[in-house]
């Protein structure tokens, strides 16, 4: 599709990838989208939240609960971990996912980076690594949100991913970006992350695959933080769900 030319709207859409099964639920769509190094797509799926739907991100033949990696024309992208595996969707790219909202390419060790909405606690950020699994509804650090436990309530297990960090209580992690630019040195390859419940810009400074330090920005405008990117001038711009745009460029 394009954008129309008032721009207030998206003309031609085409549907190039459905992930199945269906499901009628409001929430936890996933959604973000990310070009790879060979121009493929890298796409979040959520489990959409219901009970029943929950098992389908440990499912290799649903694509819920995923993240996909598939081209421009919506078919699987070559070279992807569960290609020729019968028993698997062959665009899986990572699974045991809850709702990804954020997707970035680590530019110091080029990996795939997500955040992640838990329950009641145990928001998360991985790094994404292909045909791993990262553990929901098993594992989790976080509860139901009316208090229950979820599942046999274990944090850890063989084969399930643990991730980078995560946040009880949580902040709603959204869109998130690695800052590259010279702007503010101090921030150069640190982790920016939007956050929605917890209203402020969430910065990570990673080290060796590890949060080493975190700092929360404009906590006190009182936005939910729905994404950031870098432009062009090197300055960091990040929306809010109330229609705010800021541009942040230091301290």
């Amino acid at each position: 599709g394009k954008l129309s030319a008032d721009e207030k709207k998206i003309e031609g859409a085409t549907v190039i990838y459905r992930a199945i099964p269906a499901h009628n639920s409001s929430l936890h769509y996933g959604g973000r989208i990310l070009f790879d190094k060979t121009g493929n797509l890298v796409v979040s799926t959520g489990e959409r939240s219901d009970l029943e739907t929950r098992p389908l991100a440990q499912d290799l033949k649903a694509a819920l609960g995923k993240i996909v990696r598939i081209t421009t024309d919506g078919k699987p992208a070559a070279g992807n971990p569960f290609a020729g595996n019968a028993d698997a969707l062959p665009e899986l790219y990572s699974y045991g996912h809850r709702n990804v909202q954020g997707l970035a390419w680590n530019p110091v060790t080029g990996d795939l980076w997500d955040s992640e909405f838990g329950p009641r606690g145990g928001d998360e950020v991985n790094r994404i690594q292909p045909g791993k699994n990262y553990g929901w509804p098993t594992i989790t650090y976080g509860i139901e949100y009316q208090g229950g436990k979820i599942g046999a309530a274990i944090q850890q297990k063989d084969g399930m991913e643990q991730p980078v960090y995560y946040w009880d209580p949580v902040i709603s992690p959204s869109g998130i970006t690695f800052y590259t630019g010279d702007l503010v040195p101090e921030w150069k390859n640190n982790l920016f992350v939007s956050a929605l419940s917890g209203s402020h810009i969430d910065r990570l400074v990673i080290e060796n695959n590890k949060v080493t330090g975190e700092e929360r920005l404009l906590s006190e405008e009182g936005q939910r933080f729905r994404d950031i990117t870098q432009g062009k001038d090197g300055a960091l711009y990040a929306v809010t769900d109330q229609g705010r745009l800021y541009r942040i460029a230091n301290k």
